[in-house]
């Protein structure tokens, strides 16, 4: 590992709470894909199990900036645990209702409850931010974590549809509960590196971090890139079973990730003196353009080729974009204002998962990368659109809010001391 990245885990508890966001954050590359693949072999209906998995993506959409919310003001340990609990409840009602045939109803009411699945992601950012904030450690440590997301989407397709497609077609979707127990109660038992809790009643009281015209811009652009994401997995899976190769699926979506792990990693070697939301702007674009070779595909190696390049924009995006976060949300809602990023992510997950389903179904699955080509187009849109407000004078950005929330953070170490 290069010296930078080896530096970050010179903190105490470091690699502990890293394996466990690990662990945690595998039902993210998971449950989607096993979704798709255990309905589609259970029904052969791909329209039902895009809208199955586009109901998980808006119910994590409504519930996750909640559960973040409130994780920034009682701690991680005492929001997570129960929120964990109910999610393996609602995964364990849904393979019920797919293995015995229930009514669709069913289906739909514990999908919408699986969407209650904790950010693992944004509970180990918000650690590395109180470990390293205002250094440039922090920017190494948001690649770090971009790799381990990739890792994860890299790992979790081959585990889910390999599962699936070789065992039994539930075994995907189980296997992403598990993960996520192990993976949120260990790193919740970690306490000495869990950020301290911001009370409402001492930060201005139940403001949202959206308040922040940057970060609804940040939202609105990762709606159109989660359905970027969205319709890749459901047409990707439909296309290997057009060729008779659906197994393959798993593999070809890993090379799309191992294309943003490999960026994800040369990124954080570097350091940047240039505006960060011009940058994030050019990645943006980036992650458009790769889409158009989409519509070409003949054939899976082509695929796996084209996916690969694509996938060199999304991790160097998604760092600038936790940079940018740090700019524009006050510290006492860090970890609700990149769950709201996130959001944005499984609302256009939602409707690309469900648009490319219905696409599948009609035209076939080839038709189905028009999807992520317009879903591309549409966030250029909203980057252009909004990029003014991603451009607030550096002493406008934190505010009032921020430095109090400063002082409240030294006077707790302090205490603590």
């Amino acid at each position: 590992m290069p010296s930078p990245y080896r530096a970050l885990f010179a903190a105490p508890g470091s690699r502990a709470f890293t394996a466990a966001g690990l662990i945690g954050r595998m039902p993210l590359s998971m449950t989607g894909v096993g979704v798709v693949t255990m309905v589609s072999q259970l029904t052969g209906r791909y329209g039902l199990a895009g809208a199955l998995t586009a109901t998980v993506a808006l119910s994590a959409a409504v519930a996750g900036p909640q559960v973040s919310r409130l994780v920034d003001q009682y701690g991680q340990r005492r929001v997570l645990r129960p929120a964990a609990l109910f999610t393996l409840v609602a995964a364990s009602g849904l393979l019920l209702a797919a293995h015995h045939g229930w009514p669709d109803w069913v289906l739909f009411v514990c999908s919408a409850c699986v969407g209650c699945t904790p950010s693992a992601g944004a509970m180990t950012r918000a650690r590395w931010a109180a470990l390293y904030r205002g250094t440039p450690r922090l920017h190494t440590a948001y690649s770090f974590e971009s790799v381990v997301d990739e890792v994860c989407f890299v790992l979790g397709p081959i585990i889910s549809i390999g599962l699936s497609t070789a065992w039994f077609p539930e075994a995907g979707l189980l296997l992403a509960a598990a993960f996520l127990a192990v993976g949120v109660f260990w790193l919740t038992a970690q306490r000495a590196t869990e950020p301290a809790p911001h009370p409402r009643e001492r930060h201005g009281g139940g403001r949202s971090a959206l308040r922040s015209p940057g970060l609804r811009v940040l939202v609105l652009a990762f709606a159109a890139t989660g359905a970027i994401f969205g319709a890749v997995d459901v047409v990707t899976v439909a296309f290997a079973d057009e060729q008779g190769h659906k197994g393959a699926a798993s593999v070809v979506l890993a090379l799309y990730a191992a294309g943003s792990c490999v960026a994800g990693i040369v990124f954080g070697l570097m350091r940047f003196t240039g505006a960060a939301e011009r940058r994030w702007l050019l990645g943006v674009c980036g992650m458009a353009v790769s889409m158009i070779p989409l519509l070409l595909v003949g054939n899976l190696p082509f695929l796996a080729v084209a996916l690969f390049v694509a996938g060199l924009s999304i991790a160097p995006t998604m760092i600038t974009t936790m940079s940018l976060i740090e700019e524009h949300v006050p510290r006492a809602h860090l970890t609700e204002g990149m769950t709201w990023v996130s959001t944005g992510l499984a609302v256009g997950i939602a409707l690309g998962s469900s648009v490319s389903g219905w696409v599948i179904d009609a035209v076939g699955a080839e038709a189905g990368y028009g999807v992520p080509v317009v879903s591309g187009a549409v966030a250029v849109a909203v980057g252009f659109l909004g990029y003014r407000r991603l451009r607030r004078p550096a002493a406008q950005r934190g505010g009032t809010h921020e430095r109090h929330s400063e002082r409240d953070d030294e006077h707790e170490r302090r205490n603590v001391a």
